[in-house]
């Protein structure tokens, strides 16, 4: 008996082994429609960097008519690259600045807007202008705001009698001048991408956290609004945390990485090294730096909060 059993079952194992009808044209068809999606991620993302991590170990410097493999050497100048390392530090603490106070205030915006009664579409596009507005235009208006005479913000601190500054002249404050504009650019888009994870809150939480005692405003956001903010904050903070470690445009208007390197970030070096000194392969190497760095952080972020957010 035990025999025929073998028997029988070993005909129908090789058949499930066997590919079933149609299984190749349904691998072919996966291919031919993910085809043009993989071709685009490797032309548009995946090809470039990989070029560039190859560019890094090179010697080449733009118009040199050769090029040579040089290995790891732009890093180990990077490591001895007090310029780099100043940047690096800048670009930290530009990053520092901007996401933990963006992130609170476009918060406690949305949380303000989803409470009212009248005029939310109004306050979400005046909240919301300042991420399409052209950056560079308002870098000019921000430059005239912390003019050292002129400027309305020495205007308000002098009326108030607090102590006013030359802000992006000062190597102490030029960093956090440029953070107040990112934050003020950060906001609206903070703004927004919180109040989709408020609306996504089911109301019966807040019916039944009143029932439980939760009646006040805070308890309803200790209790509810933040555990079941958790997804939304998640992307938030990485998505802030990515722009800021962007930062280039009002580095290059407003200040130029100046005075004395204290507002030189990783992307304002590598331009300078790659467009104005014509270093190509180190500008190369301080871009895998950066990727390198936002792609750890980036991790880090997810990794700490994911823990903590509720996908209920």
């Amino acid at each position: 008996m035990a025999e025929a059993a073998l028997t029988m079952a070993a005909p129908a194992s090789a058949q499930g082994k066997r590919a079933r009808p149609g299984a190749w044209a349904e691998a072919a068809a996966a291919f031919v429609l993910a085809g043009p999606g993989i071709l685009l991620m490797w032309l548009m993302l995946i090809g470039p960097a990989l070029m560039v991590a190859l560019l890094s170990l090179t010697d080449w410097t733009f118009g040199a008519p050769t090029i040579a493999f040089a290995g790891l050497q732009n890093y180990r100048d990077l490591a001895a690259d007090e310029a780099f390392w100043a940047s690096l530090r800048n670009t930290v603490a530009y990053v520092a600045f901007v996401v933990p106070v963006s992130v609170a205030l476009g918060l406690g915006v949305a949380l303000l807007i989803e409470s009212g009664t009248s005029g939310r579409g109004f306050y979400r596009a005046v909240y919301f202008l300042p991420v399409t507005s052209t950056l560079l235009a308002m870098a000019l208006v921000f430059q005239f705001a912390f003019h050292p005479t002129a400027g309305i913000v020495n205007q308000v601190l002098g009326a108030l009698g607090l102590p006013t500054d030359d802000w992006l002249k000062n190597p102490a404050t030029a960093l956090y001048a440029l953070g107040i504009i990112g934050i003020w650019q950060a906001v609206g888009l903070n703004m927004v991408l919180f109040l989709a994870g408020l609306k996504a809150i089911p109301r019966d939480l807040y019916e039944a956290a009143a029932i439980d005692g939760a009646d006040g405003a805070f308890e309803r956001f200790r209790r509810v609004t933040w555990p079941m903010l958790g997804p939304a904050l998640v992307f938030v903070v990485t998505i802030t945390a990515i722009r800021s470690f962007q930062v280039f445009d009002t580095v290059e208007v407003l200040t130029g990485g100046g005075p004395n390197k204290s507002t030189s970030v990783l992307l304002f070096q590598m331009y300078q090294e790659g467009f104005s000194f014509l270093r190509s392969a180190y500008a190369a190497a301080i871009t895998c730096v950066f990727l390198a760095f936002v792609l750890l952080i980036t991790l880090l972020q997810v990794t700490f909060l994911d823990r903590r957010a509720h996908y209920g």
